[in-house]
């Protein structure tokens, strides 16, 4: 269970922390940069976890997105809070990701701006899973090469972070070393 005050980790261009704030009033029209990340989960036959974003969400809601994203808590690692949120997201539990690029953007909609240092991850899961109502309205799984050409086609669909993150894995050298990797490897 995720706390009832979540707080997040302000920091500088070079990801040293200068502070925390409230992660409800941290996110407005002039957001501080602070601490986030992306998870993108696979099967172990290489398919994309994709989330729909709740419609309750501030940031997006509705549009679909890469498999889970989050904040750091104060004093938690980046690999701690990808694990934690996507246990409380998702409902599963991972033993392990593997960072693959670190990723810095700034996007606005609908009057809210979201400013972050997240570094993208990429996880295995094969199994069922409890999505929270709260964060996901839907989940489907899609093939990695369907999935980059729905982004180069129609980019507006989801949200800017993970059409920029789906671009830096697709051109990463480990993201393809491990999308070669035998299926259930």
């Amino acid at each position: 269970m995720e706390p009832d005050e979540e707080y997040v980790v302000l920091v500088d261009e070079t990801d040293r922390e200068i502070g925390i704030e409230k992660k409800s009033r941290v996110h407005s029209s002039s957001t501080p940069l602070h601490r986030a990340f992306s998870l993108f989960l696979f099967s172990s036959t290489k398919e994309l976890l994709l989330q729909q974003r709740s419609w309750t969400k501030k940031t997006w809601p509705g549009i679909w997105s890469n498999s889970c994203c989050g904040h750091p808590l104060p004093g938690e690692s980046y690999e701690s809070a990808v694990l934690r949120r996507t246990k409380f997201e998702l409902g599963i539990k991972l033993h392990t990701v593997t960072r693959i690029s670190d990723y810095r953007y700034c996007f606005s909609k609908d009057g809210v701006m979201e400013n972050e240092i997240c570094p993208i991850y990429i996880g295995l899961y094969d199994g069922d899973m409890v999505p929270c109502p709260d964060e996901i309205q839907a989940v489907q799984w899609i093939n990695w090469e369907d999935w980059v050409e729905k982004t180069l086609r129609s980019p507006d669909l989801y949200t800017p972070w993970c059409v920029e993150e789906t671009g830096i894995l697709a051109l990463d050298k480990n993201f393809l070393e491990f999308m070669l990797l035998p299926s259930g490897s």
